[in-house]
């Protein structure tokens, strides 16, 4: 009986068994994830420091006008008065007295412990009363409780006058002119001449005010005319 040949079946290949990472190819790809993790957290942290930044400097020239706007507004407000001088800087503190709503307000702007500080009294009719805040702003322990601080991280500030003749800036504390009091001898009942200043020590007002701040970002130098004096700063 011949051979019967029955076709042969194809060929199929014998199923592997699943293979696993090794401890090295595990290894190697965790440093891999490593390393995009610590780029990708240089890169956050780097935006965020950006945006803190951005914030800080918005605060910082935020308060700064603010406190430009308050000097400026002080000082626009000048008012002679017999109970108090007008503008007095001694080194540390600028006093001053200026009108209000109400009345007149004694103000005092110093620095403390590269602070900057702004200090009103309340508003007042009597010269009495405004005598009497004069003589309390001399000692800055009574009005620290009551004090705003304006400026911080400041490490010095300064304070020019533009003098009526001058032209140059000069230094607050220096001799400004003065109106010196006439003495005039005259007959009993005459009446008393004109133009004699009945207080002998009455600075004259200065044309205009320089203050300079000095804070860690740099210097501002900020020039204010006051009102009702003739002249221009330099």
């Amino acid at each position: 009986m011949p051979h019967q040949m029955y076709p042969r079946p194809p060929f199929s290949p014998q199923p592997r068994a699943a293979r696993g990472f090794t401890l090295i190819e595990v290894m190697v790809a965790l440093f891999i994830m490593a390393i995009l993790a610590a780029m990708a957290w240089q890169g956050v942290d780097g935006l965020v420091r950006v945006r803190d930044g951005a914030q800080g400097s918005a605060e910082r020239t935020l308060q700064m006008a603010t406190v430009i706007s308050q000097w400026e507004q002080d000082l626009q407000q000048l008012q002679a008065s017999p109970g108090a001088p007008p503008l007095r800087f001694d080194g540390s503190a600028l006093r001053l007295t200026r009108r209000a709503p109400d009345g007149l307000m004694l103000v005092v702007w110093t620095r403390q412990d590269n602070t900057l500080y702004r200090w009103a009294s309340p508003p007042v009719t009597r010269l009495q009363d405004l005598q009497e805040w004069w003589l309390r702003s001399q000692q800055w322990t009574s009005l620290r409780e009551s004090a705003l601080p304006m400026l911080t991280e400041l490490s010095n500030w300064q304070v020019f006058y533009y003098r009526q003749g001058d032209n140059s800036w000069s230094n607050a504390q220096s001799s400004g002119n003065k109106t010196v009091k006439q003495v005039v001898t005259q007959p009993p009942g005459d009446p008393p001449p004109e133009n004699v200043n009945p207080n002998p020590d009455e600075e004259d007002l200065p044309v205009g005010v320089r203050v300079v701040l000095s804070v860690p970002s740099g210097t501002l130098t900020r020039d204010l005319q006051l009102q009702g004096t003739q002249g221009s700063g330099g």
